[in-house]
């Protein structure tokens, strides 16, 4: 294969990366966020049994985004650590700190023990959902990157309008997500209740998208742009606002699992809009766009770094959704508490 062909295709693997670990870990944080509306322990113990067997395994996604560009593409992975380094650190620290209040918040029987890290692991979920959207946000408009293709620009650019509104967009897809993932999971007076929650969440997100996509238009001309120059791929917002408004359609037939399933879809279309909005680049320069964008052909690795790591993908990506597969199975159906929950 060609060092062009190469680069492409490990621009779809992390692409395709990145969609397996916002729909399967964003589940994860949306249940995170949605802890903050129960008050009951027990509840809160079944929002944690009902990821708890999945949560660790989601963030392997995580892990093979960040090898990749650390070893695929090592200009855009020392680019983004770099210049988006206290983000990555709040992030880290929202990934330990979650991990650690799922596992230790049912060591004590303690009622002020578990407030503090269910308190924990909702704040921790929120972050990394807010973090998420900021770093996209930023990527859609555009962060300086001078000839040498170095971060230029300081902290509080991350902060622009553009990036908060999409962090708030994320939480709300998340939260949507999260809720009909309790959905599915749930039984009697909590399952009623989660319900009413989970038709809120769809129709705050729907609110949310719709300005979203109103203010994309001025914020980021350039993803018009290239809808406007091929049209052709506007079959994909069409998809994806097709699978969005078919979440809300499927929940009212009481279908929760093709409603999660819907949800799965339009996050993945929306990842894909995204793409389709910014290719060829992967880090795209607000200043001289053409010359100082990291694209995936101009950053990449050398031929044989990329044939080597198409191997070890090829051995790995199977496992992993075979695992994945054979785990989300064994613990398929509605939570139940036992003494060994969490």
């Amino acid at each position: 294969m060609t060092e062009f062909t190469l680069s492409l295709l490990w621009y779809y693997i992390i692409g395709a990366s990145v969609i397996f670990y916002v729909a399967l870990d964003g589940f994860d944080l949306g249940v995170g966020i949605m802890n903050f509306f129960t008050k009951k322990d027990e509840e809160r113990r079944v929002f944690l049994n009902a990821i708890g067997p999945v949560w660790d395994g989601n963030e392997v996604w995580l892990v093979i985004v960040g090898g990749a560009l650390f070893a695929g593409f090592p200009d855009v992975y020392a680019t983004l650590f770099s210049g988006f380094y206290n983000l990555c650190m709040v992030f880290l620290v929202g990934l330990i700190f979650r991990a650690v209040a799922i596992e230790f918040r049912s060591k004590r029987e303690s009622k002020r023990w578990r407030f503090t890290w269910d308190a924990v692991f909702s704040i921790s979920s929120l972050l990394i959902a807010f973090g998420l959207g900021v770093v996209l946000g930023n990527m859609i408009e555009g962060i300086p990157l001078n000839e040498n293709k170095d971060f230029v620009g300081s902290f509080s650019l991350f902060f622009r309008p553009f990036p908060i509104l999409i962090g708030i967009f994320t939480i709300s897809l998340l939260m949507m997500h999260g809720s009909i993932y309790l959905a599915m999971k749930t039984e009697g007076a909590l399952h009623k209740r989660l319900r009413r929650w989970v038709k809120r969440c769809i129709w705050v997100f729907v609110s949310i998208y719709a300005v979203t996509s109103v203010l994309s238009w001025f914020y980021a001309p350039h993803m018009v742009q290239r809808f406007k120059d091929s049209p052709e791929f506007l079959i994909i917002p069409v998809l994806a606002l097709l699978a969005i408004l078919n979440v809300p359609r499927m929940f009212t037939r009481n279908s929760d699992g093709w409603a999660f399933l819907s949800s799965c879809f339009s996050i993945a279309l929306l990842f894909c809009v995204y793409g389709v909005g910014t290719f060829p680049y992967l880090v795209r320069s607000s200043v001289n766009p053409e010359a100082n964008s990291l694209s995936f052909f101009n950053s990449c690795a050398s031929v044989l770094t990329l044939k080597v790591l198409l191997i070890i993908v090829a051995i790995g990506i199977p496992l992993v959704l075979g695992y994945g597969f054979m785990i989300y199975r064994i613990f398929r159906g509605k939570v139940k508490i036992e003494k060994t929950s969490y």
